[in-house]
């Protein structure tokens, strides 16, 4: 896609996300989609990702977040939105399901510790972390981070960072990374609606419970 068609598409789903909106609404609307104009430049994102950012932060825009997109953490960490409120911060991160093919033969396990290494490692950045994906994905989410840190037991901990360090061991996760983690919101992004429904964890754990039999789950 070239960087007309890029602009256009941004352009016009911002646009329809905020007809009959404030000048302030449109005004912060105006500089994530800037953003991700300028980052497309720089090869860095795709439309259909920045779509489903774009969606984000219009939801996060209309609880008064100023949102970032693209935001460094640090050395090693970028997120994909970051949005502030005061002295709040939250971090949303998407999922869209994607594998990659030198994982074809462990998709789940590898998407598995893919979420698990994403909540672990983003969530001491901000007051609150939300992940999010499209309808047509379910995220297979470690039933620990259904729970807060203090009823996490050792084994299912270990059980955990076992997976993650499979696929992620620069930097591994760390065991403590797992252990005060925390996630508390899903967000489902229908971009053909521009618009974001919330689901706390309980609702999500229960939506989605049989639909994996992977340990890795458990």
């Amino acid at each position: 896609m070239d960087l007309e068609r890029f602009t256009a598409d941004v352009t016009n789903l911002a646009a329809k996300m905020t007809v009959g909106e404030s000048e302030e609404i449109i005004m912060r609307m105006d500089f994530v989609k800037s953003r991700l104009i300028e980052l497309y430049k720089r090869n860095i994102v795709k439309i259909n990702h920045s779509a489903m950012e774009l969606v984000c932060a219009r939801h996060l825009i209309r609880y008064d977040y100023a949102v970032d997109v693209e935001r460094q953490l640090n050395d090693i960490l970028i997120c994909d939105l970051y949005a502030t409120k005061g002295d709040g911060e939250a971090i949303v991160e998407i999922e869209t399901g994607f594998i990659p093919p030198e994982h074809a033969l462990d998709p789940l396990s590898y998407y598995s510790a893919r979420v698990a290494s994403k909540i672990a490692r983003y969530s001491k950045f901000a007051n609150q972390f939300v992940l999010a994906t499209p309808p047509v994905s379910v995220l297979p989410i470690p039933k620990l981070f259904r729970r807060p840190p203090r009823d996490r037991g050792r084994d299912e901990i270990n059980r955990v960072k076992e997976l993650c360090d499979r696929y992620y061991r620069n930097p591994p996760v760390s065991f403590n990374e797992i252990l005060n983690s925390h996630l508390h919101m899903i967000y489902i992004i229908n971009v053909d609606q521009g618009k974001v429904t919330e689901m706390d964890i309980d609702t999500y754990f229960d939506a989605v419970e049989g639909m994996s039999s992977n340990s890795t789950m458990s």
